[in-house]
């Protein structure tokens, strides 16, 4: 029998024509998808977290209810549910069911991607998964002070340290080598257990305040122990990932959400690359001095050791 990955693989083969049986199944997750990135980038209370599990267990019915049925069903106050509303940004219950109602309609009636499916190949199916991403992230980002106000921090940060384990190491990777053109110390911990603990530690006690984390799925325990691990130390922790709920998320100080493709045999990071670049904007606009200095620094030594081709 396959194993999930090679089953993953066969089914998004690239092949023209019929949708295939995962497209189809895939299909009916795409609603779901949905709420939960609507929860993205906020961190919940624990009676806020029941209401959102409630709305993702239950989209089509959730969609319609009443404040006080809502309340009563999960067993919260009506100003709890109120209060969850307007910390995901919406006025009140009434404005967040109504972003709600379409996403439940097209878990009944169907996706877009279901209806069309036949014109497209996978390929163009995993590029409308990410559009959705990067929609979502837009959404979020509309009010860019969450951003700027983390981006503040990290830049304050000497040393500012870096986790990314397995899977995200790539994302880890990309913002270490780019902060380090905007910071003075950046610190990248791509390896768990004793080793990321000591690096830790260390940028703890070199003067390090926060640590910025990758988690892209699956989500790996060596992750959370690492992130317990900074805690320990006495760092603070923000957190790019791709989950609105759970232990990584609880851990974080602060959590900033992207949607990843899941479509193609391997993950897809698209909502997650242009979140890590909007960080870095921020860090460069919290010291805009500083990132002038060491950005023309960096320009002159390329053209003193010719490091790139001529434009």
């Amino acid at each position: 029998m396959p194993s999930g990955q090679q089953a993953r693989a066969q089914a998004a083969a690239i092949t023209p024509g019929e949708p295939s049986s995962r497209q189809e199944r895939s299909s009916s997750s795409v609603p779901v998808d949905r709420v939960m990135a609507l929860f993205g980038g906020h961190r919940l209370s624990p009676a806020q977290r029941r209401i959102a599990q409630y709305m993702i267990d239950h989209l089509t019915e959730a969609a319609f209810l009443s404040i006080t049925d809502l309340a009563e069903r999960v067993g919260v106050s009506q100003p709890s549910v109120t209060r969850f509303a307007t910390s995901l940004g919406y006025s009140g219950f009434p404005a967040l069911r109504e972003a709600l109602q379409p996403i439940a309609l097209s878990a009944v009636a169907g996706t877009p991607e279901t209806r069309e499916e036949i014109r497209r190949n996978e390929l163009q199916a995993a590029i409308d998964a990410e559009i959705e991403n990067l929609e979502q992230l837009r959404r979020v980002l509309a009010d860019p002070e969450r951003i700027l106000d983390v981006g503040r921090e990290l830049a304050t940060s000497v040393p500012l340290t870096v986790l990314g384990l397995r899977i995200s190491v790539s994302l880890a990777e990309y913002f270490a080598y780019a902060a380090r053109r905007i910071h003075p110390d950046v610190r990248l911990v791509t390896r768990g257990g004793s080793v990321a603990y000591d690096a830790l530690l260390q940028s703890r006690e070199a003067g390090g305040t926060w640590v910025l984390a990758f988690a892209m799925p699956r989500h790996a325990h060596e992750t959370l122990s690492a992130m317990r691990a900074a805690r320990r130390a006495g760092l603070r922790i923000a957190l790019i990932t791709d989950l609105t709920l759970g232990p990584l998320v609880e851990e974080a100080d602060v959590s900033l959400t992207a949607g990843t493709g899941s479509r193609l045999v391997f993950d897809s990071y698209a909502a997650p690359g242009v979140l890590s670049a909007s960080v870095l904007q921020a860090m460069a606009d919290a010291n805009p001095e500083r990132t002038q200095l060491r950005l023309e620094g960096y320009e002159q030594a390329a053209e003193q050791h010719n490091f790139f081709l001529e434009d």
